[in-house]
């Protein structure tokens, strides 16, 4: 992470941009279906409002709030052969406008840490990792508590899905998920990268962050944490389920 972006205010202020931009459930699927087209050239707003069930109104709405926040490119081209007619607007994911904003690790710390840690028995190395964890997430909730998040005044859905975003912004490239009546939050990067895999006790920092930061933002009661599947491990993804 740049100086810039590393600074609380700069933090917040991503955490706020990504919120806007995919805190509304019809426009992440906006989002995820014009980022999966296979369509070369785009996708027209009539094919977005199909395919997502509203109003082309809705769907363009939709489009334009993610077109301004730079995650989609529009393209306009005049329909007709001979050129005439309306202009048609063209939709198509911007590369790497949702890639992960990478945290300031220092690889040599984290790979003494993990070192460190595999020197304790596993279970209180991964209770200490997650503490670590929950500690550094109880922190940078209360950064945005008091803005667009407001203490015991949402559900623990919507709390979950303001984590996802905070993690998004914090390098996890993270989305909330809902399976088998269980929710989830599930990573698509690590930051810690290749030092997790060398040292999977510093996934339990991930559950710690996800627990510290519910825990603020919910309360105390969200029940058990736990960490479904990890990439370190083999596993395709990382998941936390609650």
């Amino acid at each position: 992470m740049s100086n810039a972006s590393s600074t609380p205010a700069a933090f917040n202020a991503t955490v706020s941009a990504i919120t806007d931009a995919f805190g509304d459930p019809t426009r992440r699927r906006v989002w995820l279906f014009v980022r999966d087209a296979d369509e070369g050239d785009g996708v027209t707003t009539s094919e977005v409002a199909a395919e997502v069930g509203v109003h082309p109104n809705v769907a363009r709405h939709h489009l334009e709030k993610l077109a301004a926040g730079g995650y989609l490119e529009v393209k306009t081209a005049r329909s007709g052969s001979g050129g005439a007619g309306r202009p048609s607007k063209r939709y198509s994911a911007v590369a790497a406008a949702v890639e992960e904003f990478p945290v300031r690790s220092d690889d040599l710390v984290l790979s003494l840490l993990g070192r460190a840690l595999t020197r304790l028995p596993r279970a209180e190395a991964e209770a200490l990792a997650e503490e670590v964890g929950a500690e550094y997430g109880r922190a940078m909730a209360t950064g945005f508590t008091g803005t667009t998040l407001e203490h015991g005044h949402r559900s623990l859905r919507t709390a979950i899905r303001a984590v996802a975003d905070a993690l998004t912004a914090h390098g996890f490239a993270a989305h909330a998920d809902s399976r088998n009546d269980r929710l989830r939050i599930i990573n698509d990067h690590c930051p810690f990268g290749d030092v997790a895999t060398e040292h999977p006790v510093i996934c339990a920092v991930d559950r710690g962050m996800v627990r510290g930061m519910l825990a603020e933002l919910y309360g105390d009661d969200v029940g058990e944490v736990v960490t479904e599947s990890s990439v370190a491990r083999g596993d395709s993804v990382c998941s936390t389920s609650f």
